[in-house]
């Protein structure tokens, strides 16, 4: 009997003992009354663990405290670690984003256009003079894809998978050799003048010498077999034009490294850091090497296949007939479109063919000119070696490929 007394007893010392201490102040500044009954006690024990567990200043793993008295804020419930915080965030910021457009959104925008618009165009595309741009824009890039997708295959098979030491043991360590034996190297590896551009860079990072590095980087694009059967496919007439553009490439080529050798300069050529496609697996890198030259290189075909066809059904045949009269002015008239136009250099040929209002010396300066140095050449040039390097040597390099072109023209046509 006296241990059961005991028990009421300590439950009625506990809450007094516990009266007596100094009111204790909870994690919200309200202070607790001293004589406050065990049920009462309780009650306001409890929320003031929970605020001892987390109070103010303290964070668990970087997430600031919940706002006081255990309440959510407003709009929903308290976030947990974090992440409802981020995820409103994340939802604020994507609604801010802007919409981008992709390929396929613009091209079902421009196909629901044209059937919107189809009698318009409909009568447009019936004049005369539409239904022969037609022609000639449908007969240019008809003939030239093939040559283009074999040739974009083969230039990225050459740069993933043909290792860049592999030329520097075939050069010879002269430099003034290694300039013609790099020049005649593209002649049997095949590559577009977008994939000489980092092969080339390639080259020189791996110790090979510039100037036949820049040698390679001219005569590729210009002289390899599939650009020569494109040239004698576009030519049939003309067979003496597969011989000349052979001979005035590589003859810029050579005159180009050769002039680097003796005027250039370290300083001018910054040297690329790192390959293109360094880090990704052989497979990857060639999809990703035929996608880059497909779109690119497809989209100035088709520029330069407009452009052709605007020359000849559009613009005005005493136009062309004062500029193709004068031998001067049709070769550099011809030179500077090459370069503005900016077309691959398995499909110039064909684009080149239906400029027949020029003389064949004329075309080939289009020929010689276009696969070294053009607009998109120029800013490829420049992202690899440096805008220096690319501001002298484009200049040089366009008057050299105009002067092998009327040499070699001279000669043979």
């Amino acid at each position: 009997m006296a241990i059961a007394k005991a028990a009421p007893d300590d439950a009625k010392a506990a809450p007094d003992e516990e009266g007596t201490h100094p009111a204790r102040q909870d994690a919200d500044g309200d202070r607790k009354a001293p004589h406050a009954g065990p049920d009462e006690q309780n009650r306001q024990d409890r929320p003031g663990r929970q605020d001892r567990q987390d109070r103010p200043g303290r964070q668990v793993l970087g997430v600031p405290r919940a706002p006081q008295g255990g309440q959510a804020p407003q709009g929903g419930q308290a976030p947990q670690g974090g992440h409802g915080r981020q995820g409103a965030a994340g939802e604020v910021a994507s609604s801010d984003r802007p919409a981008r457009l992709s390929s396929p959104l613009v091209l079902t925008m421009l196909l629901l256009l044209m059937v919107l618009l189809q009698s318009p165009v409909r009568r447009a595309l019936s004049a005369p003079v539409m239904q022969s741009w037609m022609t000639v824009f449908v007969a240019v890039v008809v003939q030239a894809l093939p040559f283009l997708v074999l040739g974009v295959l083969l230039s990225a098979a050459i740069a993933v998978y043909v290792p860049p030491s592999f030329f520097a043991r075939a050069l010879p360590s002269r430099p003034a050799l290694a300039v013609p034996v790099a020049g005649l190297a593209g002649a049997v590896l095949p590559g577009c003048e977008c994939a000489s551009v980092p092969v080339a860079g390639a080259l020189v990072r791996r110790g090979v010498t510039p100037a036949a590095a820049l040698a390679f980087l001219l005569s590729a694009p210009a002289i390899n077999p599939i650009v020569l059967t494109a040239t004698a496919v576009a030519f049939p007439r003309d067979p003496e034009m597969v011989l000349a553009r052979f001979v005035a490439s590589l003859l810029a080529a050579c005159a180009m490294g050769w002039l680097w050798q003796r005027l250039g300069r370290t300083d001018w050529l910054r040297l690329p850091a790192h390959a293109p496609h360094e880090g990704e697996t052989k497979g990857a890198a060639f999809w990703d090497s035929v996608r880059h030259d497909v779109m690119h290189a497809g989209g100035f075909l088709v520029v330069g296949a407009m452009a052709a066809a605007t020359l000849k059904a559009v613009a005005p045949a005493s136009w062309l007939r004062t500029a193709a009269d004068n031998p001067a002015v049709a070769v550099l008239t011809l030179a500077v479109l090459a370069v503005i136009l900016s077309i691959c250099s398995e499909a110039d040929a064909f684009v080149a063919a239906s400029l027949t209002q020029f003389s064949l010396t004329a075309r080939l300066a289009f020929l010689v000119v276009g696969p070294m140095i053009d607009l998109k050449l120029f800013a490829m040039q420049a992202g690899t070696f440096g805008r220096g390097f690319a501001l002298r040597f484009a200049p040089a390099t366009f008057a050299l490929a105009i002067a092998s072109a009327l040499l070699t023209g001279w000669v043979l046509l």
